[in-house]
Parts: C-alpha cells; sequence; structure tokens
C-alpha cells in the first residue's frame, strides 16, 4: 500500500538542494509526484507530494530529518485523502498599486465565499511610468461546480473596486 507525504522545506539556497532532497526520497523508494518550489531572498523554501510503499515510509522520514544536518528545515505531514463534489478550476490575475494588507483582502473575500485558493503566486515590481510600487498575484481558485459564475465576477469586480485593483478571472480547462 503506498502512503502519501507532504513536505515543506526551507535551507540556504546553494547547489545541491533538490539533489540531496530527491536522494532521500529515490533511496527510500519514494516518488517525488507533486512540488512548487521557489527561490526567494536567499532561501529555498518548498512543498511537495511524494508517495512512498507504507514499508518504506519509516526509513524516508528519518532519511529526511537527517537533512537537518545539512541546514534543511523540514515538516512531513501524511497527507489525507479529500472527498469533493464537483469543482471548477478558475485563474484570477490581480494587478495594482502596492500596499499592506492586499492578499489578505483578497483571502478574506475568498474564504468568506467559501472559495478554496489552491495556488497563490506574488510579484513585486515598479510600474514603468512613475516607478510606483506594483503588486501582482496570480492565484488559482478552487469553486462549487455549480457556482454561478457571473455572479461570482460581479463579486469580484466590487472586490477590485473596493481596493483599488484589477482582477480578470478566467475559467481553466479540466484534463481529460
Amino acid at each position: 500500500m503506498q502512503q502519501h507525504l507532504v513536505i515543506s522545506l526551507i535551507s540556504d539556497d546553494k547547489p545541491g538542494v533538490v539533489e540531496k532532497l530527491s536522494a532521500a526520497i529515490a533511496d527510500n523508494r519514494g516518488n517525488w509526484e507533486d512540488s512548487r518550489m521557489a527561490h526567494l531572498a536567499g532561501k529555498f523554501a518548498g512543498i511537495l507530494r511524494v508517495s512512498v510503499p507504507s514499508e518504506a515510509s519509516q526509513g524516508l522520514k528519518d532519511a529526511l530529518a537527517a537533512l537537518a544536518d545539512e541546514g534543511f528545515k523540514l515538516q512531513i505531514e501524511e497527507a489525507l485523502a479529500v472527498a469533493a463534489g464537483p469543482q471548477q478550476t478558475l485563474r484570477l490575475k490581480l494587478v495594482g498599486n502596492d500596499r499592506p494588507g492586499i492578499v489578505h483582502e483578497i483571502a478574506r473575500a475568498l474564504a468568506a465565499r467559501r472559495i478554496n485558493m489552491e495556488q497563490l503566486e506574488t510579484g513585486y515590481g515598479s510600474t514603468p511610468w512613475s516607478g510606483e510600487p506594483l503588486f501582482t498575484a496570480e492565484c488559482m481558485i478552487s469553486v462549487a461546480g455549480d457556482m454561478d459564475l457571473e455572479g461570482l465576477r460581479d463579486e469580484l469586480d466590487e472586490i477590485a473596486d473596493e481596493l483599488g485593483v484589477d482582477i480578470d478571472c478566467e475559467e481553466v480547462p479540466t484534463a481529460v
């Protein structure tokens, strides 16, 4: 029987981080399935999902724990199977002048509507014409399959007006 683990990590950004992590997984019969990783401010951070035969799970956990001696900070959790009804995936793109609280306000608005934010990428830069701080975000959200998308778009327009940002919403085709 397979067991699924979700592993979060942070370490100093240096060559060999992914190699050491992937070696610990492969050496213990694990299979690297999904991951999101990034370099941020001199650190390497990520989250990944790994499957491993149940009888090899403890060996993998021990091998991963040993990476702490090399500066890795890891958290390992057993993944839970989640049953969900029909879902639609939407991509939101947000652009606006940067100010504190934008992510919190968007997250609060989505949570109040029982919308799950599944992925979030943000960026910070400056506008080319004035040099003012510019905030960008792209997130994938999961909504109930029967949700009124036009109504949701109207609500997102209201949120955008409140925050003084632009929010675009598009459906993401489901994989066949």
